[in-house]
Parts: structure tokens; C-alpha cells; sequence
């Protein structure tokens, strides 16, 4: 790799791209379980975390020759994430279900759970169901901490909210840590842009190093 074209691409090893493809990919199958899919919501969901995704991955791939192209995508991705919180928190206000508080110890236990596939966050959300971590203080039981909330007697309806609260609230914390993951990449390619300038900036120094060793 040359001086001018430096190294570039690279973001499939970035944390917060990871975190925005399985956001995107959980979102897929939420909206497609939850909300009609001839509704406007569920194309604007799907296309709010499909954004989040991409413009990552064009970001890092126009860094090699526009650091002013990378810092701008990344900010694009960073706003589309931010419009999909919204939808997330919309969908929990208006079907009448919570949306955790930060002490809520699921939260932190997804964070460390590290969920690589829709497939592992979906077995994390049945599983916080069924020892009743939807309403339970201490992700164990149920109001009491002790009667789980899948039982012989849970009826339809209440499994009807289960789920999606769950899964809602999981995507949610997904996004707040890629959301701020892309803030700390926003603060350093804004520093770098800062320090080291962009192509333009970069070329004047390639060619001024040439004209130096040619004479």
C-alpha cells in the first residue's frame, strides 16, 4: 500500500459495525413477526438498520482516498441507528409495553452475553422469558423474583407481549452500544482528519517528498 492510498476497508473487524449488522438482521425478523409487512413502519425499520450497516462499510471503504467521506457515512450510520431507536421505543409506548431503565440488569447481561447471530440473541430472549426476566427485578423470576411467567397458566395474550417487549427492549440496548461505539470512531476520524488532513492534504505531501528525493 502505497503512502498515498493507505490502508483501508477493514470494517467487518469493527465492534460497532458487528453490533449494526445483528441489529440489522434481528430487525428483519422483528418486523417481519411484529409489523405488517404493507405497513410504512416495517420498510422504514428495515431500511433505518440497513443504512446503519452500509454507510459503516462505504465509510471504511472511501477512507482510502476521503477521510471527509468516512467521518460523514459514519455520521449517516450513526443517525439511521438513532432513527431505529425511536421506532423501537415508538413500537414498546403504543403496544403498551416497558422499555427497561438503565439499573435493569438484563441490559447488562446481554452487554456481556457478546451475541454474535440473531439466532443466539433469539435463544437469550426465550430464556430471559423463561425464568420471567420481562418483569422480574432480578432477571429470575417474576414479580416476586420466584414464579417464572411461562407457566401452565400463561395465556396466549400475555405470551403475545412477552416476546416482542423482550426482543424490543434487547435491540435497544444493541443499538445504544453501537450508537456509542460510532461516537468514539466519530471523535477519532475527526482528530485524525484534524492532525493528519485529508487526500488532497496527503497527495501535496507524497509529491513534495518525490520532488525532494528527485533533486
Amino acid at each position: 500500500m502505497s503512502d498515498l492510498i493507505p490502508k483501508h476497508g477493514g470494517y467487518l473487524k469493527l465492534r460497532g459495525f458487528q453490533i449494526a449488522q445483528l441489529v440489522y438482521d434481528v430487525t428483519v425478523r422483528f418486523c417481519d413477526k411484529y409489523i405488517d409487512k404493507r405497513s410504512r413502519t416495517h420498510d422504514q425499520m428495515v431500511q433505518a438498520a440497513r443504512s446503519g450497516v452500509q454507510n459503516i462499510a462505504e465509510g471504511s471503504q472511501a477512507s482510502a482516498t476521503s477521510k471527509k467521506t468516512e467521518l460523514k457515512l459514519t455520521q449517516v450510520a450513526r443517525a439511521s441507528l438513532e432513527e431505529l431507536k425511536l421506532d423501537y421505543g415508538d413500537y414498546l409506548r403504543q403496544h403498551g409495553l416497558s422499555e427497561w431503565d438503565r439499573e435493569n440488569p438484563l441490559r447488562q447481561e446481554l452487554i456481556d452475553k457478546r451475541c454474535q447471530t440473531a439466532d443466539e440473541l433469539a435463544s437469550w430472549v426465550v430464556g430471559v422469558a423463561k425464568r420471567g426476566g420481562l418483569h422480574g427485578q432480578d432477571g429470575r423470576g417474576g414479580q416476586d423474583g420466584q414464579s417464572p411467567i411461562l407457566s401452565t397458566k400463561t395465556t396466549a395474550s400475555t405470551l403475545s407481549k412477552i416476546f416482542p417487549e423482550i426482543s424490543a427492549n434487547a435491540v435497544l440496548v444493541l443499538i445504544i452500544v453501537a450508537n456509542s461505539l460510532l461516537d468514539r470512531q466519530v471523535e477519532r476520524l475527526a482528530q485524525d482528519f484534524e492532525k493528519e488532513g485529508g487526500f488532497t492534504e496527503r497527495l501535496y505531501r507524497v509529491r513534495t517528498e518525490k520532488r525532494r528525493k528527485t533533486f
